[in-house]
């Protein structure tokens, strides 16, 4: 799963367990409604504002939206995301 996948995942998911709507979710966050949509179905990948916003309007630490995704150094080679199992 790629990065903006995951993230919009992680996003729908807390925001469904907050049961909020997304045009809730963007009025609480100060963001436009469009951009969560966005976000949620991984078209767009937020900057760190928009995500700390997204986790304070939801309640739950920002590293909770970024649960799942983590980075591998590369050597010569350029380093890139892994997905987690389990």
């Amino acid at each position: 799963m790629k990065f903006a996948e995951q993230f919009g995942s992680n996003l729908a998911y807390c925001r469904r367990r907050a049961k909020l709507s997304q045009e809730e979710l963007a009025h609480r966050a100060a963001v436009h409604h469009t951009a969560v949509s966005q976000i949620e179905h991984g078209k767009r990948v937020p900057k760190i504002d928009t995500a700390v916003k997204l986790a304070g309007a939801l309640g739950v630490p920002t590293e909770e939206l970024l649960d799942g995704l983590t980075w591998s150094p590369g050597g010569y080679e350029p380093g890139g995301f892994t997905e987690l199992s389990g």
